[in-house]
């Protein structure tokens, strides 16, 4: 059966209307939700740490800055956007003290919810709603007049009206406008965790550099190299989105048409499929979400060598070069407050 797709003639945004709704935390999907929402007509207050490099970036964007414990007291629907590694903590300190009956938790993945790292009393009330896009075109998409596509979930309903506002906040940030599917905490957050470490971050990530690399260790010029297996891949999947698969290679040459299908298979081959279910099953069985919670608790040692490892490969440095010379690309800054991004 195909899945149920929600638009904006399925959601009522009077639901939240006379509802106060809190974002915890301002980074990339906290700023997003919190702009359009506030765009949409809502009352939203955001609840940051004391001393948060995100304070002066909410409150230049005209919102009210409290407290995390603040916010969760004085809203009727608090959006934990907070990295999974630290809502365990956060919802202890100053989430729970301040819960009550009546009140909605709501987050954009299922993570701390499906592996219980964070376990809401029963008489609140615990959605999801996770766009299909990072934060900043979520916002940038609204801005536009268009919507990233998104989900909705359920996990506790005491009050009955955990669908409504779920689609009621999905229709605030723009999602309704490109269509929402109603899913469980479960399957999101699998099939999330999934999408990250074998396609769209960790496979693509791998697979840009080890092109990258076998075009210069061959020697090839690192900047043909860089156009060739990152570049252009962006006006690839843009044809992908647009049209599909077929729909891209509609818009490609007959050789590039016979390379992708003669020996595109032998590069990601069943040996990748073979990996890619062991993944899976590692997403499934805890193992990874297990080993995820031990390395943060650990201080991040292992997370911040890899991270500092690839901010070193030569792909960065020629990248940022070839960038330089393009003055439409917009110039990133990667340190600071994401919401300034």
């Amino acid at each position: 059966m195909p899945a149920k797709v929600y638009s904006d003639k399925d959601a009522d945004l009077t639901v939240l209307q006379s509802k106060t709704v809190a974002v915890l935390g301002f980074g990339s999907q906290g700023h997003a939700h919190a702009l359009n929402l506030k765009d949409s007509g809502l009352n939203v207050i955001i609840g940051l740490y004391e001393g948060s490099k995100s304070i002066p970036v909410a409150k230049e964007k005209g919102f009210e800055v409290v407290t995390t414990a603040e916010a969760v007291r004085r809203a009727d629907v608090i959006f934990v956007a907070l990295p999974d590694t630290k809502q365990s903590a956060v919802y202890e300190r100053d989430i729970a003290p301040n819960l009550s009956k009546g009140k909605t938790l709501m987050f954009s993945h299922g993570f701390s919810i499906h592996f219980k790292t964070v376990v809401p009393p029963k008489e609140v009330g615990v959605i999801l709603v996770a766009p299909k896009g990072p934060g900043h075109i979520v916002r940038r998409q609204y801005l536009e007049g268009k919507g990233v596509p998104g989900l909705i979930g359920v996990y506790q309903n005491p009050d009955r009206q955990a669908k409504k506002i779920a689609l009621a906040w999905a229709k605030g940030i723009g999602a309704t406008r490109a269509g929402v599917l109603e899913t469980t905490f479960r399957e999101e957050t699998e099939t999330d965790l999934f999408g990250e470490q074998t396609v769209l971050c960790g496979g693509i990530s791998a697979l840009f550099k080890v092109g990258y690399e076998t075009l210069v260790e061959a020697g090839y010029q690192p900047e043909m190299a860089y156009l060739e297996c990152l570049h252009e891949l962006k006006l690839i999947v843009d044809l992908m989105n647009e049209a599909g698969i077929s729909g891209m290679r509609c818009s490609i040459s007959e050789t590039a048409k016979w390379g992708d299908v003669s020996v595109g298979p032998k590069i990601i081959d069943s040996g990748v499929k073979k990996r890619m279910k062991a993944a899976l099953k590692d997403i499934q069985s805890g193992k990874f979400a297990k080993g995820w919670v031990a390395e943060y608790k650990g201080g991040y040692k292992k997370y911040n060598a890899l991270l500092k490892k690839g901010e070193q490969h030569s792909i960065e440095k020629t990248g940022a070069r070839l960038r330089g010379l393009m003055p439409w690309m917009q110039k990133r800054s990667i340190k600071g407050a994401q919401a300034s991004y």
